[in-house]
This record gives structure tokens, sequence and C-alpha cells, in this order.
């Protein structure tokens, strides 16, 4: 993974100082370009942990065209509690009554989290995100793109138009209400040789908190879908519009880069299954995976 560690240090040293909608300034470059070969192992960070059971379960849930946080929290995933949350804070009058990450902040997270889960109405009207990701994978305006895309590969895998975009500018207004634009905008896949590559381009990356993510949930789509498709395995290519670290992030970002890589580790995925829109959590399991302690980091909403 020097090729993340490379980003960083690249952003510490060019980056330029900006302001933003967050209120947290960024340090930012515009374009920059990964490549990880799936052939060498599984892209998950070793130079601190990195939470894979989220990773496998946000992106089964995005396959599931579901938008709902309901499914992510009663599996003990909150990646995504904070947008919907906030949202539920101002609607009801509360924003400008609790601090953001205090104790009184805190409680009526966990008091949102425990209804989100306990309370199916509850959940429905406030762990709604709206026409994020999974609505734009299975529902663009009519068309799956997922469901296409796997039958494309399978029958015309030569094709320059394996693509799959999740940016909709009629629903972006819908999305920022309680949860964010698409910032993994839009990915393409690419055969030769028998392999399967995917190029993603990300408009807007936290990279010490978001990318991260991003890597493994993208090699882990391209190794499902090359199960499926009856391919093997070729890059993760990954593309940043603005690729950015939060100026609180910044001494973590040090930690992090002065620390010694492990060996990859290894995704078994269950052979058997053949179609991606079947595939369980307990279908992946993570090998040999060695890793430096998690480094903890406040995300700017």
């Amino acid at each position: 993974m020097q090729q993340y560690h490379h980003l960083m240090q690249h952003i510490l040293d060019h980056g330029s100082l900006k302001e933003n909608r967050t209120g947290i300034n960024t340090i930012s470059v515009f374009g920059y370009q990964m490549r990880f070969n799936l052939a060498e192992g599984f892209p998950l960070l070793t130079t601190k942990k990195v939470h894979m059971k989220s990773i496998i379960h946000e992106l089964l849930w995005f396959i599931a065209g579901d938008t709902n946080i309901r499914y992510l929290v009663q599996n003990g995933v909150n990646i995504w509690n904070e947008w919907p949350f906030q949202n539920y804070l101002k609607e009801n009058g509360l924003d400008e009554k609790l601090v953001k990450y205090s104790d009184a902040w805190k409680a009526e997270l966990n008091s949102f989290k425990s209804r989100i889960i306990e309370d199916a109405a509850f959940a429905e009207k406030w762990g709604e995100l709206g026409p994020v990701y999974g609505r734009q994978w299975r529902n663009f305006e009519g068309v799956d793109q997922m469901r296409q895309l796997v039958n494309d590969l399978k029958n015309n895998p030569n094709s320059r138009r394996h693509i799959v975009s999740a940016w909709n500018p009629k629903d972006i207004p819908v999305m920022a209400k309680s949860g964010l634009p698409p910032c993994h905008t839009l990915f393409q896949f690419y055969v030769a040789d028998n392999k399967l590559s995917c190029q993603l381009y990300q408009r807007s990356a936290d990279v010490f908190l978001g990318v991260p993510f991003n890597i493994a949930s993208y090699a882990l789509l391209t190794l499902m879908v090359a199960q499926v498709t009856g391919l093997e395995p070729g890059d993760f290519v990954h593309t940043f519009g603005d690729a950015h670290l939060y100026e609180n992030h910044l001494a973590q970002t040090k930690e992090q880069l002065s620390r010694d890589f492990f060996p990859l580790p290894q995704l078994k995925i269950n052979a058997e299954v053949k179609d991606l829109f079947a595939f369980e959590y307990a279908d992946f399991e993570l090998l040999n995976y060695q890793a430096h302690p998690a480094i903890k980091a406040q995300v700017a909403v």
C-alpha cells in the first residue's frame, strides 16, 4: 500500500489550503491516480487497521439498491450515521442546542441509532438518505446499471461502455438534504487477456478517513464481478478530482506515515456464488491480515 502513503505525502508536499462547506480547512490537490494489481494481494491498509466488516456490509448495501441506514446500523456499521443524524437534529430544532461531539450530542446520537434499529417507522423517516449510491446503481431513471453491467461484461466484454454512474444531476439536491452527493462518482470496467480491471473516478476524497474504505470497497467489487463473469482479477485504478487531508487529520496522517508496512492480506470469496446479487456477508473471509492499530479521527460532516 505504498501507493496510498505516496498520495498522503504528495498532498502534504504540494497541497493548497482550501476552505469548504464543513468549516474545517483542507490541504488539497487536484488530479491524482493510483493503481493496484489485485493479484498481489487484497489492498487493505496495514499501517492502520481498517474495519473490513463495514466495507463488506456497505458494498452489499449499495448492490442491493438500499438507501436507508437501518441495514447498516443493525449490522454494527456506523459510517453513514452522522449525515441523517445532523438532518434529524436540524429538522427537530436540536442542532443549535447540542454542541457537536459533546457528551449530550453523543448521547442523542446513541438514542438515534437505537431508534433506527428498533423502530421501523422512525428508520423509514429519519434513516433514509435519499437517492444515493444504491438507488443510482440499481435504478438510474429506471435503468438497473449493475445488472446491465454484468450482462454486458458476459456478452460483450470488449465494449468500452462498461460504466456505472452515481452522479444524477436531477437528484443531487435531494441527496444533499440528508446525505452527500456521490463522492465516488463513476466507475468503468475493462477486460483484456481474460482479466477484469476497474477504474473509479472520485470527485472528492477524504484521504485519511475515506480513501482506505474506497480502495478496499472497489477492489472487493472488482473481485465479485470478476467471479460472476468468469474473469480473473486485473487492476483497480483509483483516479481523484479533489483529494484532500483535513487540517484536524494532519497529526494522524504523519503518525501513519511513520509506520512500516506488513504484507497484504488475501480475501477468500465463496466460489459457489455466481450471481452478483446473491452474495451475503458470510461469503467473504479475510485471511492473514496483520495491521498496526487503528488511528482515530473525526469525520467532517
